[in-house]
């Protein structure tokens, strides 16, 4: 129960189509799990209310709460609605993020609107959530937000918009753990790395016409660790020890989850 009694909103903790469990669910439900009270929001309700269900079968507290996170009205309204609910917020966790599946690609192929979709999405939803989670946040003399960038942003990556906001949340993540040290705000980006979600592979394996065993194989082989990619669950792990007072002096930080592909830089 790390997290007891706590407040906290994942955003995106629905999921897309396909096998396995992603990131934002596992970490909504290992949140749960520990003791906290969550927002389970998603611009997909009936995925999120399936988030919530998983919680409630397990004895949990979540409520699920529809929002389009480029929309920065809906996301004032989603703070509001966790500080009214329960009183306070502990823990703002950005998960969303979207790639292919949000027309990105190589630099000569992008159009404008797959651009301004995956800014929305990645950069844009992440700045306005921690915006209005701030003030509830400095009011306490504490919080925690954690942001899921990739390993994309610090390694090769073919696709221009997804590299380049990734990177960015890096950098809006450290200049948050700087303006709101002395509140006992703690802010720190998590990169995962080939992950075992269905965003990552049922999403390729749908564009690039491959089956899914294709695509999971190709990505495994890539793997320094065991040559298996990492689950939701890995990256909610992490998100948990962010989250809780075992990371009671950890800010700034940029955490990669990634099978020691960083190791490999340079």
């Amino acid at each position: 129960m790390r997290l007891k009694d706590r407040v906290a909103i994942v955003v995106g903790a629905g999921q897309s189509p396909g096998e396995g469990i992603g990131n934002g669910r596992a970490t909504a439900l290992t949140f749960a799990r520990e003791g906290a009270n969550v927002l389970c929001v998603d611009h997909n309700l009936a995925s999120a209310q399936e988030t919530v269900d998983l919680i409630s079968a397990k004895g949990g507290a979540a409520v699920a709460f529809k929002a389009d996170v480029t929309r920065e009205a809906e996301l004032k309204a989603m703070v509001a609605d966790a500080h009214a609910r329960w009183g306070r917020v502990d823990i703002l966790h950005n998960n969303v993020g979207v790639s292919l599946a949000g027309g990105d690609a190589q630099l000569l192929d992008i159009t404008e609107e797959a651009l301004d979709r995956c800014v929305a999405v990645n950069l844009k939803s992440c700045m306005f959530a921690s915006r209005h989670v701030i003030p509830i946040m400095r009011r306490q003399m504490s919080g925690a937000i954690i942001n899921i960038s990739s390993m994309a942003a610090i390694t090769t990556y073919p696709y221009v918009a997804y590299k380049a906001t990734k990177a960015a949340m890096i950098a809006f993540t450290e200049q948050l753990a700087y303006e709101n040290a002395e509140y006992g705000i703690r802010a720190n980006v998590i990169l995962p790395g080939l992950m075992n979600t269905p965003m990552a592979v049922d999403t390729r394996a749908r564009a690039f016409k491959k089956s899914r065993a294709e695509v999971e194989a190709d990505r495994d082989a890539k793997v320094p660790l065991r040559r298996k990619m990492g689950t939701g669950w890995d990256v909610a792990n992490a998100a948990l020890f962010l989250a809780s007072d075992e990371a009671s002096f950890v800010t700034g930080v940029t955490l990669p989850v990634d099978g020691g592909a960083s190791v490999r830089r340079g």
